[in-house]
């Protein structure tokens, strides 16, 4: 399980590092593992490795990705913050890796390092880390260094990353880096502060600034003008802004606007914006398509001694909008402080946090530029020096997550670059009253592995996290990540325990974000994976992985008991409908639930907390808009529409006849069910049956071939002929216009060629998988199947007339389909007995987009681009097809760290039971502009009957057993409602079953008044009770004593 919904509906080399990297304080180990595709060598010569670095393609394109292997980059310091941002660069796929320390592993980076283990303390950390990170990724060498960062050895370098250095090393890297055009990095963290600069140099370009694919729509009209005005098709919004660059194609007419260099437009409205002077063109006549043109963006930076002394901020939070400046005098006090005393203010001491507020004055003094702070906010400044010792990984995950993303914008120009500060601070994690801040003797360091994490909460939290019980679902990208940050924070290493389920097993793709995992590691299964993978991390954590699906067919296995006691629930799904199925689970046991999602650049989170908030489901998306069945069947004018066409073909030649057939051989109900079938369908069934076990049965690999052949001349031929015979080019509608015009482009057949390569891909793929679905061998010899193709006998067809084709959705609804019954009768008596079944073996195929091999994408894309060229559609490569077909949703590392990053601080504020609403934040960030947006959870929304207030947290609790050991009956139930609560029930459901109505017959409420309500509901729902089930839920519907219909909460019926 990975990520997504953003929007809920949507809501993804060997080379030198240098000559220095020899000498004898470097360290390099051999991968035990070779590309499967012998790509040993990284940059612009080399291929990209699609199979691992698919999901990722998709977020940054083929030419980031070429620009991106051939930078060598630096990453200095590896403590939490550095081996989380290499991880994430690592992954990313760059050219090569060097990580610089010269420090050794002491207790405190245990709270985030996740590379180090306690038999590590003492030794470099940068050594320890090599060969860990190194296993992310074999087409990455990583080496380690120990030694000076002398300009020297910077050279070699396109990108460096400083973390956890001195401001004097700082200001001399910087200066360095940008008089020599090698791009800069600083990240730091500070407890729950954190601090991120970049510099990539005077004239960094910036090729795609917001990440987003280009726009295009149809023109209706172009103005002779000046300037000129287009107008575009009213069926949707052009969605251009003012200072888009755009380009023309088909203009029928104005023929100088097509293929012009790109010119720059105006917004008039949603489907009118201006362009160049027109006057001296030709007069437009109709047609057209405008898209939009991503022009390179020249950016410059300041040094970083100049930008210090005038800060351009990039805000994270509007809610905090005075904090950046604040925090850029504040850190610099701090590396004062650290200057002078060679240590970090001790947490929580007064005096030491009293000298850094000082320190700060000081420095805020002596700013000359726009760096200087009007007033100091000594409140805030106390809490940083309180916290600046400490060391948290959900902090380091999010600065981990952004400075790894600068990285790939500093190799590629792919998205916007930060400009040029970035200040974080999470202090709503700390406790909400002053009284219960953690003293110093609560947050001093104890010698182990939560040092760094203690520093901030003291140690009474430690105690709280050992103690609990989570339920990870999902083991994707987001679980990994979540795992490794509970793993480090110390979550259920006591008499607590983290539960993980995920039914999927790993596969090549997975590797590229989902970092627990290896690639000796693909087909087994994630939950019991990532378990083992953190284990190792922090042995203490109690972890069992479990492979179930959560659903109605689990809920005997995640029932009462195991919700009941649980301490809260983290998401870390891929669909909605699991998001929403678990959503009502923890409202319904009342516990905290941890949402999340990705989609490329994009990340939100959402916190859910019982009785204070909304809930996930509570907000909806608009759903997606879907493809109208006539424009797949005969209008298409988008890739999208020939793409999903496909889709369809797939599904109704190699899945649903193959299904239908053996269902009808096996299934001595299946004829009964399909004549009961609405309209023209049980023919359709029967037809396909028919086709199936009679007419296109094949009896050999031939057979298969000339089907294959034939039913491509139908599709690109055929029936492109009998649609232009209906519609011919030059048809008018009844207003006069050409029929084919705006979104209907003209269509023309296509002639077979067995010289033709997409001919040919086409039959060798729809014969292999033909083949297949009948359990007949294949083959993959294209010169046996292009003469085998070139020998079939194909029919000549000739249009007809009195074919009904339709030209809209309404229009085909409306069509009465009349049912042949005389040819239902013939079909019944021709189709093979069901004592037959033994010699027919047919097996349905489900699609599967990952497998290079199996013929599944080759023929997407051969039937998808030649119905591309029917209509004149641009086609569109594999890649670009199985991203569309596949319904990929991109996806990389640097966002699935951060995002996860600010989960886990939710769950720091959850664990210390933190009740104020404004203390918890949902967020919502886009790493490519980049934007960040917080606010505090929309509120559970108050209802009301009669004087009660109740939200979705609340019910009706009803003991269905009484006291006299009977269970409740249906007219005790209704009486109770009346006496109690003076509601008078109207309608009474449980799940889809209805239990009760005021308009119920007469006769069968009296059959069911007196009856217990377990029997009504088993009675109604025709299912047994499991064991399992303690409770039942009933929905209702009431009139309160003025006979008004009053919305109440739901009932909790309580039976064992």
């Amino acid at each position: 399980m990975s990520s997504s919904p953003l929007s809920k509906k949507r809501r993804v080399s060997e080379t030198k590092t240098g000559s220095n990297c020899s000498s004898s304080n470097s360290v390099r180990t051999e991968q035990s593992y070779t590309p499967s595709n012998g790509m040993a060598k990284n940059g612009n010569d080399a291929e990209i490795d699609e199979g691992l670095y698919s999901r990722q393609l998709y977020v940054l394109g083929h030419d980031a990705m070429k620009r991106m292997q051939s930078s060598n980059v630096l990453i200095s310091g590896l403590r939490g913050l550095g081996v989380e941002i290499a991880k994430n660069v690592i992954l990313g796929g760059v050219k090569s890796v060097t990580l610089h320390d010269q420090g050794v592993a002491e207790w405190r980076d245990l709270s985030s390092q996740f590379y180090l283990r306690e038999e590590d303390l003492g030794k470099n950390r940068a050594e320890v880390s090599q060969s860990r990170l190194a296993e992310l990724n074999s087409y990455v060498p990583v080496a380690s260094y120990n030694g000076a960062l002398t300009n020297e050895y910077l050279t070699q370098f396109q990108v460096i990353v400083l973390t956890n250095s001195s401001l004097e090393e700082q200001l001399r890297v910087g200066e360095f880096c940008h008089s020599n055009s090698i791009k800069l990095i600083i990240a730091d963290t500070r407890g729950l502060f954190g601090q991120l600069f970049c510099d990539f140099g005077e004239d960094m370009m910036v090729f795609d600034t917001n990440g987003e694919q280009p726009l295009s729509a149809m023109v209706s009209m172009v103005t002779k003008d000046s300037p000129g005005v287009v107008t575009c098709l009213d069926e949707a919004r052009h969605g251009f802004e003012s200072g888009d660059y755009v380009t023309f194609t088909e203009v029928q007419g104005m023929t100088e606007i097509n293929g012009c260099q790109p010119v720059e437009i105006k917004v008039l409205g949603p489907y009118t914006f201006s362009i160049c002077d027109t006057t001296s063109f030709t007069d437009y006549v109709r047609g057209g398509i405008v898209s939009q043109v991503k022009m390179p963006k020249k950016i410059a930076f300041k040094s970083l001694p100049s930008s210090m002394l005038e800060p351009d901020f990039q805000l994270t939070d509007f809610a905090k909008f005075e904090r950046p400046g604040q925090l850029h005098v504040g850190f610099q006090a701090l590396h004062s402080f650290e200057k002078k005393h060679s240590r970090l203010p001790k947490p929580w001491n007064q005096a030491d946090a009293d000298e850094l507020v000082a320190l700060a004055g000081e420095v805020n003094s002596a700013q000359t530029g726009s760096a200087k702070q009007d007033q100091l906010d000594q409140a805030l400044l106390k809490k940083f020096a309180f916290v600046a010792a400490g060391d948290l990984a959900p902090i380091n995950a999010f600065f981990g997550g952004l400075a790894a993303q600068e990285v790939m914008k500093a190799c590629t120009g792919k998205f916007m670059p930060i400009n040029q500060w970035l200040y974080f601070d999470a202090l709503e994690c700390l406790p909400e009253t002053e009284e219960v801040m953690p003293t110093e003797e609560e947050s001093a360091p104890r010698n182990c592995r939560y040092d760094g994490q203690i520093a901030v909460f003291g140690d009474k939290l430690q105690e709280l996290l050992a103690k609990q019980r989570y339920f990870l679902v999902g083991a994707g990208a987001i679980g990994c990540e979540l795992l490794k940050n509970f793993a480090m924070m110390g979550l259920a290493t006591g008499d607590g325990e983290v539960i993980v389920t995920d039914m999927d097993t790993i596969e090549k793709s997975n590797l590229n974000r989902q970092f627990l995992f290896r690639p000796w590691d693909v087909t087994k299964m994630k939950s019991e994976t990532a378990a083992a993978a953190v284990k190792q991390m922090n042995p203490a954590i109690r972890i069992t992985g479990h492979q179930n699906r959560v659903g109605p067919d689990t809920e005997k296995v995640y029932d009462d008991d195991f919700f009941e006691n649980l301490d809260g629930v983290a998401n870390a799904l891929d669909n909605v409908d699991a998001r929403m199925y678990m959503d009502r689970r923890c409202v319904y046991y009342r516990k905290p639930l941890l949402e999340s999602g990705t989609l490329g650049t994009k990340g939100n989170v959402q916190v859910v907390i019982p009785f204070i908030t909304e809930s996930y489901s509570s907000s909806q998306d608009p759903p997606e808009k879907s493809i109208p069945i006539c424009t797949l069947k005969n209008f298409p004018n988008a890739i999208e529409h020939t793409l999903q066409w496909a889709r369809d073909e797939f599904e109704g030649l190699f899945k649903q006849p193959a299904e239908n057939a053996m269902q009808y051989l096996t299934d001595p109900k299946f004829m009964e069910r399909t004549l009961k079938l609405p309209g023209a369908q049980p023919l359709e069934v029967l037809e396909a049956v028919y086709k199936s076990l009679a007419t296109d049965y094949p009896r050999s690999w031939e057979d298969c071939v000339a089907w294959a052949r034939n039913h491509w001349q139908w599709q690109y031929n055929n029936n492109i002929r009998q649609l232009l015979h209906n519609f011919p080019p030059d048809q008018l509608t009844s207003s006069g216009a050409p029929f084919w015009s705006g979104p209907k482009r003209c269509p023309h057949p296509l002639e077979f060629s067995t010289s033709n390569d997409l001919h040919l891909d086409y039959v060798m793929a729809a014969a292999n998988l033909f083949a297949l679905s009948y359990g007949l061998e294949g083959s993959r010899d294209r010169a046996v199947v292009a003469k085998l193709a070139q020998e079939v006998k194909v029919p000549v067809f000739t249009p007809k007339s009195g074919v009904k084709i339709h030209v809209s959705d309404q229009e085909l609804q409306s069509a009465n389909s009349s049912v042949d019954d005389s040819r239902l009768e013939e079909l019944k008596t021709l189709l093979p007995g069901a004592d037959t079944s033994s010699q027919y073996k047919m097996c349905p195929i489900d699609f599967e987009k990952d497998d290079d091999t199996n013929f599944h994408m080759d023929f997407i894309v051969a039937a998808s681009n030649l119905r591309a060229e029917n209509y004149d559609i641009p086609p569109a490569d594999r890649h670009k097809s199985k991203l569309i077909a596949g319904k990929i949703i991109p996806a990389i590392a640097t966002t699935t760290a951060a995002v996860v990053g600010l989960v886990c601080l939710e769950m720091l504020k959850i664990v210390q039971g933190h009740k104020k609403l404004e203390s918890f934040k949902n967020g919502f960030m886009n790493l490519a502009l980049p934007f960040f947006a917080f606010s505090e959870p929309i509120a559970a929304p108050i209802h009301k009957y009669y004087e009660i207030n109740w939200t979705l947290w609340d019910r009706f609790e009803v003991k269905g057993i009484q006291t006299s050991g009977e269970e409740m009956t249906l007219r005790q139930f209704l009486d109770y409602f009346q006496n109690e609560h003076k509601l008078e029930i109207t309608m009474l459901s449980q799940g889809v079953s209805m239990l009760y109505s005021f308009f119920m017959p007469a006769a069968k409420l009296k059959e069911r008044l007196d009856l217990p309500m377990t029997e009504i509901v088993t009675k109604v729902s025709k299912k047994k009770l499991g064991k399992h089930v303690r409770a039942l839920v009933f929905e209702l519907c009431c009139n309160d004593q003025s006979d008004e219909d009053v919305e109440v909460p739901y009932v909790r019926y309580t039976i064992r």
